[in-house]
């Protein structure tokens, strides 16, 4: 997983102990009576000082002991634990050995979820976010911090009384697997939290990325080829594979790193403790005091120009680095600025990854192909021989749209140069060579009708996509079901690519609403190509916990254009049900903030069509039907339908801050002064607006009254309404 996931805030919400999963791993805290005290008292110094050692080589590269050293220590703390098992302690160095192999990695769901960033790929992509981020701020500058983007796998440790507890991948940023036996091998992550009770949270999560050194990569191939193994394709995925191995005395074999990068979920520390953070890079010096590895070439900087500056040295220390890096993670620097910043959809507003250019390599087109989307966009492709790019190998890249492939020229047989946009996605960029086209070289044809179900496609002036419009189309159809069933839309986990294919192919489902019908049709699902019966008891489980997603992942899985997460959950919170949004109109669509005239039309448009609204009625007959239960803003605020313009400095909050409160007590935030404003909210160098609001005699009010109306339901009163016995 790229560094995208240091995008956390310490809240103080309850988190209940984590159960030892592994019974055989399970450890004992109490140590028996009948345990000589010398014994107790040299296994803790022997700890102590594996635990110092292991620090000071693998954290601050500062050896202390030798290896004879190092080994006689380890050996003896091993003989001590193998005959008196009772002083076992979870923290015990002797951990990193391994432990029994799982049976598989059980689900873990991440208190504060570890979310994405959004991405800038030049300096005036960033120039644009930390404007915005001023703006709705309203400062004129705010210090951040940089961060070298280690291109490895996130994780979130938990320790609790500082000793791990439990260690969870990212997963899709809400759900992770629990990897605590793996972790527990990478000598670089303290097992327990070094310092006193007093400065360390009874509860508290670390967050980082593991990675697989270069040079121990190279050795681990080299390793590999000499016993006739094939080699690992690149460090990220070495990393990503050791980390997730059922048995963990594999993973104690493969050399992986970790740096912590943030603070996650905190329990213990009240929001005026003295000991929490006030900034990013206080937080660093606490994970760096605790005994965690963070990284050298983190720095606070206050301008622009200092971030274009580590941005440069970055990109000319990268190739010495001796771990992968794809660009450099910005950070505004205060916890309290980066609170009131919050997220849009799942980015943060306070934090944004400046990418690296896309590395690029030479290969051979062999031939283009094209797939149907869910929408009916026709997509092309191109195979090509394989070759590694930023290591990965690239056999397959988009050539995006018709259009682009006519304006390049590309054609199978041409040498074409390909990158990873964002170092994730391969495309092809050019053809490399046209003078060594062979004499029987074609320009490519676009095909006019759906390659899937032969209808005729088109293409509207205002885009360059080529569509199917035929809503039978069973490409479309298979890619929908793909969708529908995905982690972030129902998350029917068994519901990839090949049985979405399947299931209509063969006749098993021609609708959404079937697959809630598949359970009468077990025994077909048996005969299903390497579907046996756990496969398909596994998946009919799945489609049942399916039923309990809220209202807005399902608006979201239905697939409908134009409709993302973030709008899904703004229908969800108005409409309340899928009746209710089926019938809603274009007036009431057009009244959500958000949701434009485009959007509308086509919701309107998809809900007009028979089919779909059939499509809705058979989920809801078949019980899937969730209600959204969200809390409406309460009808009794005095805000509850009040026009606002807010304008000027305020003191206490930016005006985006109190645009949102407005609208959270269903209150309405404009940007216009007109007749139908109720109040203007006049802050310091309130300018034309407050002078407009004057001429038009619209009610104005100071930031304190407003705080009061927002916060105690004190409607201000006009002076000129009051009688003079009140004055």
């Amino acid at each position: 997983m790229h560094h995208s996931n240091q995008l956390t805030l310490a809240v103080d919400t309850k988190i209940p102990p984590v159960p030892h999963q592994d019974k055989n791993l399970q450890m004992q805290f109490d140590t028996d009576s009948s345990t000589p005290d010398d014994v107790v008292a040299r296994a803790a110094q022997l700890r102590d000082e594996i635990n110092r050692a292991n620090r000071l080589y693998y954290v601050e590269n500062a050896p202390e002991l030798d290896d004879a050293e190092w080994d006689g220590r380890m050996q003896e703390l091993l003989a001590l634990e193998a005959a008196h098992p009772e002083i076992q302690s979870p923290d015990s160095p002797t951990q990193r050995v391994g432990a029994p192999p799982s049976s598989g990695f059980d689900e873990v769901v991440h208190p504060i979820p570890m979310l994405s960033l959004g991405n800038v790929f030049d300096e005036e992509g960033f120039r644009a976010w930390y404007k915005r981020a001023l703006d709705f701020l309203e400062l004129e500058s705010a210090p951040m911090v940089c961060e070298l983007k280690i291109d490895g796998l996130a994780l979130a440790i938990t320790y609790r009384d500082g000793v791990m507890e439990r260690a969870a991948t990212r997963g899709d940023g809400e759900r992770g697997e629990d990897v605590t036996d793996n972790v527990r091998t990478i000598r670089s992550v303290p097992l327990r939290l070094a310092g006193d009770s007093e400065i360390i949270p009874p509860v508290v999560e670390l967050r980082g990325e593991v990675f697989l050194p270069n040079s121990k990569f190279a050795a681990l191939n080299a390793e590999r080829e000499e016993a006739g193994l094939p080699a690992y394709v690149n460090p990220r995925n070495s990393a990503s594979g050791s980390l997730r191995q059922l048995d963990s005395t594999e993973t104690a074999k493969r050399p992986l790193d970790m740096f912590f990068y943030a603070l996650g979920y905190i329990d213990g520390w009240d929001a005026d403790d003295t000991k929490r953070p006030q900034n990013h890079s206080g937080s660093l010096e606490k994970i760096e005091a605790w005994g965690g590895r963070v990284n050298t070439e983190t720095h606070r900087v206050e301008s622009v120009e200092e971030v274009m500056d580590y941005i440069a040295n970055a990109g000319e220390i990268r190739e010495s680095l001796d771990y992968g890096i794809d660009g450099v993670v910005i950070k505004i620097d205060d916890l309290s600025l980066q609170s009131r910043l919050g997220f849009v959809g799942r980015d943060p507003r306070w934090a944004i990854a400046y990418k690296f250019p896309a590395e690029q390599a030479e290969t051979t087109l062999k031939a283009i192909h094209v797939n149907v989307g869910r929408t009916g966009a026709l997509t092309p492709w191109a195979e090509l021989d394989p070759v590694v790019v930023g290591g990965v190998t690239v056999g397959r890249a988009t050539l995006h749209n018709k259009d682009e492939i006519a304006r390049k020229d590309f054609r199978a047989g041409d040498r074409v140069v390909i990158q990873r946009a964002g170092d994730v996605i391969p495309q092809v960029v050019e053809v490399s060579a046209k003078n060594e086209r062979s004499a029987d070289s074609k320009a490519y044809a676009f095909p006019d009708n759906c390659p899937s179900c032969e209808t005729p496609t088109v293409q509207s002036e205002d885009e360059a996509v080529t569509r199917c419009v035929n809503t039978t189309c069973p490409a479309q159809f298979e890619r929908l079901l793909e969708h529908f069933s995905s982690r972030v839309a129902m998350d029917i986990e068994g519901l990839g690519e090949r049985v979405a294919q399947d299931l209509p192919r063969l006749g098993f489902v021609s609708s959404i609403s079937d697959i809630y019908r598949l359970h009468e049709r077990k025994d077909d699902l048996l005969e299903l190509d390497k579907m046996g019966e756990t496969r398909v008891d596994n998946l009919l489980r799945a489609i049942e916990n399916s039923r309990s997603q809220p209202l807005s992942k399902l608006l979201f899985a239905l697939g409908i254009t134009g409709i993302g997460s973030e709008s899904a959950e703004w229908l969800s919170r108005r409409f309340r049900s899928l009746s209710g949004v089926k019938d809603a109109t274009e007036e009431e669509l057009l009244a959500i903030d958000g949701i434009g005239p485009v959007v509308a039309t086509t919701l309107v448009e998809y809900f007009a069509v028979e089919q779909n609204r059939q499509l809705i009625d058979d989920l809801i007959e078949l019980g899937i039907n969730p209600i959204d239960n969200t809390p409406e803003p309460s009808a009794d605020h005095p805000a509850n339908g009040v026009t606002f313009v807010v304008t000027g400095r305020l003191e206490t909050m930016s005006r985006s801050e109190a645009q949102n409160r407005i609208k959270s007590l269903g209150g309405k935030a404009t940007g216009s002064v007109t007749g139908k404003t109720n109040f203007l909210v006049a802050g310091a160098e309130a300018g034309s607006k407050l002078e407009k609001a004057n001429r038009l005699n619209v009610h104005v009010i100071n930031e304190t009254e407003f705080i009061a109306f927002m916060e105690e339901s004190i409607v201000p009163v006009r002076p000129d309404s009051l009688d003079s016995a009140d004055v």
